[in-house]
């Protein structure tokens, strides 16, 4: 009886342990601002610049190969990302909550060998990847929270 009980907790906590972990990975697409430092931290990156345009906030993040541009709504909201570099980014990460909807629309998206340019559509997320060996590009975002007077080539 105590063997299990025993038992019991560990899994209680293990699962507990997990579920935190997977929260604190879960952000940006479509989460606050302070979910940028989270990406910095988990991409291994330095945050280099940060732009003010007149309807939305650019923050720049750089690892060693890829640099990441986070776009910001004026509520605090982030609302497209874009990437270059060597690598294309850790998605999963720069998703976050959309992340799961990405995985399954890229699984039935047909891929071309050869091919440069992929775009994987849903019904709430938009993901573009292009690019050659050493300069790979792409950008995601989420069309309902573009806010007014931004236009998706902003987004570069």
């Amino acid at each position: 009886m105590k063997r299990s009980l025993y038992a019991l907790f560990i899994c209680i906590g293990l699962s507990a342990t997990v579920l935190l972990a997977a929260q604190r990975v879960n952000a940006t697409l479509g989460e606050s601002v302070a979910s940028i430092e989270s990406d910095r931290h988990v991409l291994s990156a330095v945050q280099r610049a940060e732009t003010v345009h007149d309807s939305f906030t650019v923050q720049e993040i750089e690892s060693g190969s890829t640099t990441v541009r986070e776009y910001i709504s004026p509520s605090g909201v982030v609302f497209g990302v874009a990437w270059n570099g060597l690598v294309h980014p850790d998605l999963s990460q720069l998703l976050g909550s959309y992340a799961d909807e990405y995985h399954e629309a890229f699984l039935r998206v047909p891929h071309n060998r050869g091919r440069s340019r992929l775009q994987v559509k849903t019904n709430r997320v938009v993901v573009q990847q292009w690019g050659h060996m050493r300069n790979l590009q792409g950008r995601a975002y989420v069309p309902s929270l573009i806010p007014p007077g931004v236009s998706v080539d902003d987004i570069r």
